[in-house]
């Protein structure tokens, strides 16, 4: 099997020496996304939901070029600097999967790229 490189412009670059995501098999993996807007640049850090709802439809926007959606995840990962928001962070989340939520944890760090307060990363596949 090869690896295929998923590229979209519906999503933030990379800040760094990776890709959006990387398709292998039926498995995707999608690097962590941030709320970091694709089109301006902008970064939300003072809305945590906001925030969270972007870094969803960024997710969204790669799920998409590889030709799957929210139903495909498997797995995700959810990075927040403050466990105190995870409540508003969790409602925006759940309410991208309306069936059978992907396996999840969620760890607190003390920093995060570009000084977001949150990022997710996900494993989908078909």
């Amino acid at each position: 099997m090869e690896k295929k490189i998923i590229r979209t412009d519906n999503a933030p670059a990379p800040i760094g020496p990776y890709n959006q995501a990387v398709q292998f098999g039926n498995m995707l993996f999608i690097s962590g996304q941030i709320p970091l807007h694709p089109a301006t640049g902008d970064i939300i850090l003072d809305d945590i939901q906001a925030a969270t709802k972007l870094v969803m439809d960024n997710l969204k926007a790669i799920l998409t070029e590889a030709g799957m959606d929210f139903s495909h995840a498997i797995k995700t990962t959810i990075f927040l600097t403050d466990m105190g928001q995870f409540a508003q962070v969790n409602e925006v989340y759940g309410s991208y999967f309306t069936d059978n939520p992907p396996a999840r944890e969620t760890v607190q760090v003390s920093g995060l790229p570009k000084g977001v307060h949150v990022e997710i990363s996900m494993i989908a596949g078909k």
